[in-house]
């Protein structure tokens, strides 16, 4: 079983002059250069963009849904990416108040897997697709407040890899660690990001 090896790509503008910081979580399959290229239609010209590269595609092997001892010792070690990520954006200068989030599907669930496992008040987050981790969600692995944090999630129904019900579960969640949620639910929308997505990140999220 594959772990992954410290590969976070750098790009937007330099951390010194950037107002914020973007970490970008690529799905199965994709690549940190897609995320970047996706950021180039958010409304993030002014920020840091982080992106970390899941050894092999993949940041874990098998459903999201999945037991989580069938995804070890993988998913704890993409999560650990995502926290070294975090901490050079915070050793860049950002506070975590300047942190902000995007992820797409794989990339999505581990987005909301880690601030839910971390939460404070972030920047802002965007799942294009996704929930949180596990066959069943243990809530022994999340606390703090998210203390209104926008947090924007969008997916389809049905979509082949993440059903409603996880995403609604995963939504009241964090409305009860006080994160100010947006949801956005299409019907029968490919598995992918579309540009009415991007224009609710920026109308959410990136409206700074």
């Amino acid at each position: 079983m594959y772990t992954h090896s410290k590969q976070i790509r750098i790009g937007g503008i330099p951390a010194a002059n950037a107002k914020a910081a973007l970490i970008l979580i690529h799905g199965r399959g994709g690549s940190a250069e897609d995320m970047m290229s996706l950021a180039q239609n958010l409304n993030a010209q002014d920020m840091a963009f982080y992106a970390p590269q899941a050894t092999n595609y993949s940041w874990y092997p098998y459903s999201f849904m999945a037991p989580v001892k069938d995804n070890q010792p993988a998913l704890d070690s993409a999560i650990n990416l995502i926290d070294e990520t975090v901490k050079q954006a915070i050793a860049d200068g950002f506070t975590a108040e300047q942190i902000y989030f995007a992820g797409f599907s794989q990339g999505a669930c581990l987005t909301l897997e880690y601030i839910t496992r971390n939460a404070k008040q972030y920047g802002g987050a965007v799942a294009f697709t996704g929930g949180l981790i596990g066959e069943q969600i243990n809530m022994n692995n999340y606390k703090g407040s998210f203390k209104n944090t926008p947090v924007l999630i969008t997916t389809s129904d049905p979509d082949p890899h993440v059903p409603l019900t996880r995403v609604d579960a995963s939504v009241a969640i964090l409305k009860r660690m006080n994160a100010d949620i947006n949801l956005k639910v299409y019907q029968g929308k490919a598995h992918s990001i579309s540009q009415v997505e991007l224009a609710l990140a920026n109308q959410y999220i990136f409206n700074k």
